[in-house]
């Protein structure tokens, strides 16, 4: 197995050089983030039966509204040839990445996969087409490794499709990540979204085990977005959407990614990687000629992302200060933010940029080891609230300001921000606790972008302005029969109630149903690293993935208690297909910081804001704290224990859960859950056990994915 690279603590960045300055109109037209291009149907859709619509009016520029009914689109998987913006140079760098290519899709930015749009209801066929080379390729065993381990990294160019957070089968050629779309292979999905799906916020990822991270990372990610177009009613909640049209809320839709490409020098030997260069601080390096690329396990691992000096790209642009996003003073916008990254913690702040500082048309070089340095002396220290209004996708019960979102690796907000003063504004991720970071480090703050905000109307105070608005458009928008509720909601605290897609699950649900226990490991005792995840919370129970094993049988149309552990580092937990509602989060000492205003200090200064306000909030990752292996006093156990209850409905089958901290899961933090008929589970619900049907082996579908 492989063991993590360096533990450098340096971040990125920055000092400054200016050259001449030259005026802000004289930049190029298209010289600023756009949302990315979204992915066209190789047809003509079908048309469905029309659903009852709202009639909105027409949506402002960059807003998109998908085409109804049986929709057929294609991915196509190769290597691209392209170019990565280096801020510590001001040039840039040339890449050599496997990516998504499609229709529509703009091939000077390719390095962000196109958007899917859809709608309830909607039968999504997505064809992948694999034209990878075939073969064995320098540092990779294959995609039949014969005898090894399924948990050493394997199949570089084997491939599938995921659609986070979609409520949708897992089986046969649906959301099932345990195919291997092996090179110069063609295979097409079928997603029947359901009618009753909620809209929202979701993302697709290539998920082949063994080679997830690798890929992910080269940029193999993409949004995938359910626009809905029905309002509340007395018996039935609504879609967010139509509280918020785009025709009044503007969308920006952010894919936040690590694309750590690395040059090489020559190999020892044929068939062999050449070794990473780097500089005496351990950055990655290239030279003149050199071309960059992701190729190999050397470059996960724990600190490789600050230590490797690359940085943070939205919608696959890394920061130029000459390539802003734009705004208006008090227009507000509705953020939709995915981190379709694997190995950093995104802990999203906005500051205005101090006058005088990062003038328009300015060079700006960042360099290393004077990040908070150059931050400090560039922003403003008074951050800009926003207000969160759904969380992976499914709206939350109330809108809750923040002054800053964490967005672990997986995870998506959707929020609605305002910029009060016109000007430039500062976008940060920020600095916080090493036990709420995927690095586990002391990290420093990272500047990914600018925003430009032209003037336009001034806002004294951002929670009430963004309120009055919604009323304002509640009273617009809503249905005669519920608006009076909606508005009295909305007064009552931002309330959004009427908007959520699921109900609490109760006690009652989940009574005598058993619970569900989940514990993460990471052995380091031997001299091969095992990741790994347990059934109980006791170390002891602990395995790697098999592909030939089911870890849990759960039962169909029930409601069930999960309680989940980490015993070393922190990981992120990603279940499929069924969402689950956050009951509790109890730090070391018992105290729940789940809980609004509740203030997680169990791993000192500086406290950790991500938990917080999660209470009652339904997700599909979640952040499994542990302080663990840091220097604890005796009799303090470190361990966060949190509970989650999930119902398992209408869909029956094989998927997976896993850390999603990708190279974690390819290297074996992964297990196989089934959903059964209820009387076919196989002893107590909670322990490990193994489907037995008459016909069938164990664990179908692994043959071919090992």
């Amino acid at each position: 197995m492989l063991r993590g690279g360096s533990m450098a603590r340096a971040r990125f960045f920055a000092g400054v050089f200016v050259g001449s300055l030259t005026p802000f109109a004289v930049l190029p037209a298209m010289a600023e983030i756009i949302n990315p291009p979204v992915l066209q149907d190789e047809r003509e859709p079908i048309a469905k039966p029309v659903l009852k619509e709202l009639a909105p009016a027409a949506p402002l520029p960059g807003n998109t509204a998908p085409v109804r009914g049986d929709r057929l689109l294609n991915l196509k998987i190769q290597y691209i040839d392209n170019q990565i913006y280096n801020p510590s140079t001001g040039g840039y760098d040339k890449v050599h990445l496997r990516g998504y290519t499609g229709k529509g899709v703009d091939p000077k930015a390719p390095y962000v996969s196109p958007t899917i749009e859809a709608t309830p209801g909607d039968t999504v066929r997505v064809t992948l087409d694999n034209q990878l080379p075939a073969g064995p390729q320098p540092g990779d065993p294959g995609c039949m490794p014969g005898g090894q381990m399924p948990d050493i990294p394997h199949c570089f160019n084997g491939t599938n499709l995921h659609t986070h957070g979609l409520w949708v089968s897992p089986s046969g050629n649906s959301d099932n990540v345990l195919l291997s779309i092996n090179p110069q292979t063609k295979f097409t999905y079928e997603y029947n979204i359901p009618s009753d799906h909620p809209s929202g916020t979701f993302w697709y990822h290539t998920h082949r085990h063994g080679s997830t991270a690798l890929q992910v990372s080269s940029g193999m990610a993409g949004a995938l977005i359910i626009r809905g177009n029905r309002p509340p009613t007395p018996s039935a909640h609504g879609d967010l959407d139509t509280l918020i049209p785009t025709s009044a809320i503007p969308e920006r839709l952010l894919v936040m990614q690590q694309i750590q490409y690395a040059c090489r020098a020559p190999a020892a030997k044929p068939g062999e990687l050449g070794p990473i260069k780097q500089d005496i601080n351990g950055r990655y390096i290239c030279d003149p000629g050199d071309i960059g690329g992701i190729e190999g396990y050397d470059q996960f691992g724990p600190g490789t992302w600050p230590a490797s000096g690359r940085y943070t790209s939205l919608n696959g642009q890394v920061f130029d200060a000459n390539t802003p996003l734009t705004a208006k003073q008090g227009q507000i916008e509705r953020w939709r933010m995915i981190h379709a990254g694997v190995r950093d913690t995104i802990s999203l702040q906005f500051f205005k940029v101090l006058d005088g500082k990062l003038q328009p048309g300015a060079k700006t070089l960042l360099q290393a080891d004077a990040s908070a340095a150059f931050i400090k002396d560039t922003c403003d220290t008074k951050p800009v609230p926003y207000m969160l209004v759904a969380a992976d996708g499914l709206t939350m019960a109330s809108g809750q300001m923040t002054k800053v979102a964490t967005l672990q690796p997986g995870y998506r907000f959707d929020a609605l921000v305002v910029f009060p003063e016109a000007g430039r504004y500062c976008v940060i991720d920020s600095s916080a606790p090493k036990s709420g970071v995927v690095n586990g480090l002391n990290v420093e703050p990272q500047l990914l972008s600018i925003v430009d905000v032209a003037a336009g109307t001034p806002v004294t105070n951002v929670e009430t302005y963004l309120n009055s608005k919604l009323v304002a458009l509640a009273e617009t928008n809503m249905p005669s029969n519920v608006k009076a509720a909606v508005v009295a909601d909305l007064k009552a605290g931002t309330k959004l109630t009427r908007f959520t897609p699921h109900p609490d699950v109760t006690d009652e649900e989940v009574k005598g149903n058993g619970t569900q226990e989940l514990t993460f490991f990471i052995d380091t005792t031997g001299p091969d690293v095992k990741f790994e995840v347990g059934n109980t919370l006791k170390t002891a129970d602990v395995r790697p993935y098999d592909p030939t094993r089911i870890d849990r049988q759960l039962p169909l149309g029930k409601a069930q208690e999960w309680v989940l552990q980490s015993h070393f580092v922190s990981h992120p937990f990603h279940i499929h297909v069924n969402p689950f509602q956050i009951v509790s989060i109890i730090d070391p000492n018992g105290k729940d910081v789940s809980a609004a205003g509740a203030v997680d200090d169990a791993g000192g200064e500086p406290y950790d804001p991500q938990y917080p306000g999660l209470k009652g909030v339904w997700k599909d990752t979640l952040w499994i704290k542990s302080l663990i292996p840091q220097s604890l006093p005796a009799g303090f156990s470190g361990i966060y224990t949190i509970t989650l209850r999930t119902r398992y409905e209408r869909y029956i089958g094989e998927y997976v859960l896993h850390c999603h901290i990708l190279d974690h899961e390819d290297q074996g933090m992964m297990q196989n859950v089934a959903v059964v008929l209820p009387d076919q589970v196989v002893g107590p619900q909670g322990s490990t056990m193994t489907m037995q049907m008459d016909g069938q082996v164990p664990a179908g579908g692994h043959d071919g994915h090992k």
